[in-house]
């Protein structure tokens, strides 16, 4: 496909191979930098000129973040991957590590470079082990042959690259949970500031990014931060994987530029599964607010137009819903995922999620009260914002956006105890036909 960056080759048989890699032009980044001994200020420019947003679920800007290590800090500084994929609906960065773990690796020997950093390390989530192997597989190539240790190409740039294998929480997928579990802690966040770029990994200065995000930057280097932001738009550079799941015809991963419509992505997905019509999506990832498909065909997928729309563009995990979808149920299910995961560290997300996950059960059980939808708003106005991490957050926005957008769904489960739509409505229209 046209314009597709990361996931360029990767239908080349044994890509993760390093001779494979090697073979269409890998490392040439890497080995650009080093040989014309470009300074590192010139290359943090390149990124910033790029518009390149952190694609983990934040989109911060990646060259300002890069800009925050001090480059002349006298101790040990690190670099880590956020590799702990756990956002239901997101399946594209362990992608990159089963097929292209050294554009990875490449990608963070030049934000090593560029930082002044000399050690870095991928939490990789706990329950995709054949990503970790080949990860560990990938990692030794490039040392054996050079692009890992010391004096990297016979320059005076050493870096080394450590893979750790978390623990499949959710939560250590919050950049500073995951900085506790790497340091041998329970994976809790931390409160912020101070941020990781002054107090991180072991208290030391620390840049943190996303697998794609690092995966993006040797094609930068080779070919221009302008040229990148060319692919994409003002403020959306390059280019963006979408995880696309839920009820079409061919779910997968799509490398498209930012800024795509979505009907022209829902379309390459293979359209609506079965001919059934589009009822709503969650543009990126669970714990991002829910639109319905009159505004979802509408908007262009960039974090500016979804933001714009209503919801975020996060992860890039596109769950889609059509018309047969019980919206209770499907609410039930995240609020249970997000009383399950939270860490408990916060009275507001510890006790809240589960106020929020009891009170959907109630209503998707026919147990429904009136005054519950007006409980579950006010309940998740007291979590949002009210803890140390996103995740309170998370449990909060999908429900406000359900009953936003479907209130009449859940106002019909409470008044005749049982879906509008769905199997069970199904059944009692054949019953009273009968």
């Amino acid at each position: 496909m046209a314009n597709q960056i990361i996931f360029q080759h990767i239908r080349t048989d044994k890509l993760w191979a390093l001779p494979v890699y090697e073979s269409l032009g890998g490392y040439a980044a890497l080995r650009k930098i080093l040989s014309e001994k470009i300074p590192p200020e010139n290359v943090i420019a390149e990124v910033k000129k790029s518009a390149l947003r952190g694609r983990g679920g934040a989109g911060f800007p990646t060259g300002l973040k890069w800009s925050f290590m001090p480059r002349q800090y006298p101790g040990d500084k690190y670099l880590v991957c956020n590799s702990d994929e756990g956002e239901p609906g997101t399946f594209k960065d362990r992608d990159i590590l089963r097929y292209n773990p050294h554009i990875l690796i490449e990608g963070m020997a030049i934000a090593a470079y560029a930082m002044g950093i000399k050690v870095g390390y991928n939490y990789i989530h706990g329950e995709v082990l054949e990503c970790y192997e080949r990860m560990e597989a990938a990692v030794e190539e490039a040392r054996a042959k050079g692009y890992l240790g010391e004096r990297i190409m016979d320059s005076d740039f050493g870096f080394q690259l450590y893979n750790h294998m978390g623990y499949g929480a959710y939560i250590c997928g919050e950049e500073t949970a995951l900085l506790e579990s790497l340091e041998g802690k329970k994976g809790q966040p931390r409160f912020k500031p101070p941020f990781p770029a002054s107090y991180g990994l072991y208290g030391k200065p620390t840049t943190i990014n996303n697998t794609e995000t690092f995966a993006a930057v040797p094609w930068i280097i080779n070919n221009g931060g302008e040229k990148f932001l060319e692919i994409g738009k003002p403020n959306n550079g390059g280019t963006k994987i979408f995880s696309v799941s839920g009820h079409v015809a061919h779910p997968g991963n799509f490398e498209v530029p930012l800024g795509t419509p979505f009907k022209d992505l829902l379309a390459m997905a293979g359209g609506m599964r079965g001919g059934k019509k589009l009822k709503a999506v969650i543009p990126g990832g669970s714990s991002m607010p829910v639109l319905p498909a009159d505004i979802m065909m509408q908007t262009d997928m960039d974090y500016d137009s979804i933001a714009k729309a209503g919801s975020m563009l996060g992860s890039g995990a596109v769950i889609v819903m059509d018309e047969t979808t019980c919206m209770v149920k499907a609410l039930e299910r995240l609020s249970y995922f997000y009383y399950e995961e939270s860490c408990g560290q916060c009275t507001p997300c510890r006790e809240g999620t589960g106020w929020l996950y009891r009170a959907v059960h109630r209503i998707e059980h026919g147990q429904g009260r009136k005054e519950d939808l007006d409980l579950l708003t006010n309940v998740a106005d007291n979590i949002a914002g009210r803890t140390i991490c996103a995740l309170g957050d998370a449990a909060a926005l999908p429900v406000k956006s359900f009953i936003q957008h479907f209130r009449s769904e859940f106002e019909h489960h409470i008044e005749h105890k049982r879906c509008l739509v769905g199997p069970g409505a199904v059944r009692e229209a054949e019953r009273k036909v009968a």
